[in-house]
């Protein structure tokens, strides 16, 4: 779970063009998982629905356990928005704990989770050392998976990933057999999953929104003289 965790450091430790509420990067999380776990051959996308492989992957950590024990295992499977509101329900807290533990042995260790699941008040706080710097140099070197996630939370800028490598150009040649598609198949997962991602954080604002208008309206019932 590197994209994932690495997001999760990034959100406590750069700062973001708009202040973060612990749902957002929950589900923002799930949509990291999700690439994770496609990337360790766990699971494939098939259109929208996530299509389980195998029931685990290799080196699995508590976090990718649990995650792989909460895919949907039977036809027709699990949208990707389906499993953004399922499994990020609660998810910036497991990332907490998990941190707190991976910490507890660093010079600046022993955070407790309950300290760290009020990370958007507490953002100024820094993580172990060792942690924040492998995190926060994958996205100064431009992992563009790791900063089009963060760029759906306003840290940084939110671009397409780049999955290609660039190339000279080439006199034209005879046809060749095809090409390996996987590179391609992973950016189109990959952009699928944002824009899923994305499309969430929307629908969570304007329910935010929906339910304070109707608080204003409630509190203003008994304030009328």
């Amino acid at each position: 779970m590197n994209t994932a965790r690495d997001l999760f450091v990034i959100t406590l430790e750069v700062p973001s063009s708009r202040p973060i509420a612990q749902g957002d990067v929950s589900l923002v999380l799930a949509g990291a998982e999700l690439v994770d776990l496609r990337d360790a051959h766990v699971l494939r996308l098939d259109g929208d629905r996530i299509v389980p492989l195998r029931d685990h992957a290799d080196g699995t950590n508590a976090l990718t356990a649990q995650a792989c024990a909460q895919l949907v295992t039977e036809p027709p499977y699990e949208t990707v928005e389906q499993w953004l509101w399922r499994r990020g329900r609660g998810l910036a807290g497991s990332y907490a704990d998990d941190l707190a533990a991976r910490t507890t042995g660093d010079a600046r260790g022993g955070l407790l989770p309950r300290f760290l699941r009020r990370f958007a008040l507490t953002r100024s706080q820094e993580p172990a050392v060792r942690t924040r710097h492998e995190a926060t140099a994958r996205l100064v070197l431009d992992d563009s998976v790791l900063a089009a996630f963060a760029g759906t939370l306003g840290i940084g800028k939110a671009v397409p990933p780049d999955l290609t490598e660039p190339t000279e150009p080439t006199e034209p040649t005879e046809p060749t057999e095809p090409t390996d598609t996987t590179t391609t198949d992973q950016a189109d997962d990959v952009g699928l999953i944002l824009a899923v991602v994305s499309d969430a954080l929307m629908e969570l604002e304007a329910e935010r929104q929906r339910r304070q208008i109707e608080q204003d309206a409630y509190d203003n019932v008994w304030r009328a003289p």
